[in-house]
């Protein structure tokens, strides 16, 4: 096996989902301080999204967030998996409800669409 063929099989590289770019107005609150602040979502899928934001959360906070877009919200308990300074985070949704995970179905059904 070369190389290249290692590191596009090594478990960090693979995806659960594919991601879609997405773009959406988003406000998360850290669950211990309750402290908030806006971002703006840039990629979905399934099981999380990536927040644009200047001062991300380290990696394994866990946050609440609500994403906005086209008149629905999504309301989920997510935690960091990913965090760049000056860059964003990569969150993965660990716990939502039923309606809010039709909308995220909704949301990934248009974009697989266009």
């Amino acid at each position: 096996m070369d190389q290249a063929d290692h590191f596009a099989t090594t478990p960090h590289d693979v995806r659960r989902s594919p991601r879609f770019p997405f773009f959406a107005d988003a406000r998360i609150t850290e669950a211990e301080t309750r402290s908030n602040m806006t971002a703006r979502t840039s990629e979905l899928c399934r099981h999380g999204c990536y927040m644009d934001m200047m001062n991300p959360f380290l990696l394994g906070t866990p946050l609440r967030i609500r994403i906005v877009h086209h008149g629905q919200s999504l309301d989920a308990a997510v935690r960091v998996v990913h965090s760049q300074p000056n860059i964003g985070m990569g969150i993965c949704f660990d716990e939502m409800d039923r309606a809010h995970a039709g909308i995220l179905e909704g949301w990934l059904s248009e974009l697989q669409a266009a």
